[in-house]
């Protein structure tokens, strides 16, 4: 399993044969609250991993016992003027959009506390593995600001408007069973187990096509908030790109000659 550090405060560890890797939020002392370098270093992260054809599914985690990330840094925030404020707003972009924008599957292993920004790392991922220590919660509201890394746009298309709206209106807490039953997180595990089944679900999802792993989420992102007319297009699009591929050639033979398959190197 190898690793490499970006900056103080994240890491990347790969696993199953470097198919699988981990996005690593790692700020104990801060319960990861996103400050602007760790925010640079997400993006960077991301950046890399984006470009790195063997990797077919990324799962992000934190190191601290009690938190997944709990937001923004608002201590270093009350430090800055409106101008500083105002630059940093693209650093703190970079890092959502930088998880949101990864091209492979991307799954949260999310314990204790998701709040603001740091739920909003988890709601830029796929899929969302939760234990029973989970709050989540966009609490923007109650210090006078709103959810700013994706939270309006990506809450309301996991749990519709109507919910969303409650949530982020009120500023609430959700715990775990709860979050679960609303759809905020996609699958519930016992107590510290939330590392363990994400990165097992990602080498399930690893074991597929890296072609149509990436075809497939390519089609499921840009087909949201479209017509089903023009979702079948996308659709269809997706599936010219991989129709002819190698991989396609490869995932047919296995499936006949009853063996698993041995997918292309990237190239």
């Amino acid at each position: 399993m190898g690793e490499e550090r970006f900056g103080e405060f994240v890491l990347v560890r790969r696993h199953e044969e470097g198919f699988v890797a981990e996005l690593v939020l790692d700020r104990p002392k801060a319960m990861n609250a996103v400050s602007t370098e760790m925010a640079r270093s997400v993006a960077a992260a991301c950046a890399s991993l984006g470009g790195e054809e063997g990797v077919r599914v990324v799962v992000v985690t934190s190191t601290h016992e009690r938190a997944f990330c709990v937001g923004a840094d608002l201590k270093e925030r009350n430090s800055f003027s409106d101008a500083e404020l105002l630059r940093q707003r693209p650093v703190a972009r970079g890092a959502y959009t930088g998880v949101l924008e990864l091209p492979v599957p991307t799954i949260a292993a999310v314990h204790g506390f998701a709040l603001g920004g740091g739920f909003e790392l988890a709601l830029a991922c796929d899929l969302i593995v939760a234990d029973r220590t989970a709050v989540v919660g966009l609490p923007e509201v109650s210090v006078g600001v709103i959810p700013g890394g994706g939270g309006t746009q990506l809450l309301p298309r996991r749990v519709g408007a109507a919910r969303a709206s409650e949530l982020i209106f009120t500023a609430r807490r959700v715990e775990a069973e709860e979050a679960r039953r609303l759809g905020l997180v996609d699958q519930l595990v016992e107590a510290g187990e939330d590392r363990a089944e994400a990165l097992s679900l990602a080498a399930r999802i690893a074991a597929n096509s890296p072609v149509g792993l990436r075809a497939a989420k390519r089609a499921l992102r840009l087909g949201q908030g479209l017509d089903l007319r023009a979702g079948l297009e996308v659709e269809d699009a997706a599936w010219r790109a991989v129709a002819f591929s190698g991989d396609r050639a490869e995932g047919v033979a296995a499936f006949n000659e009853r063996r698993a398959p041995r997918w292309p190197p990237a190239v």
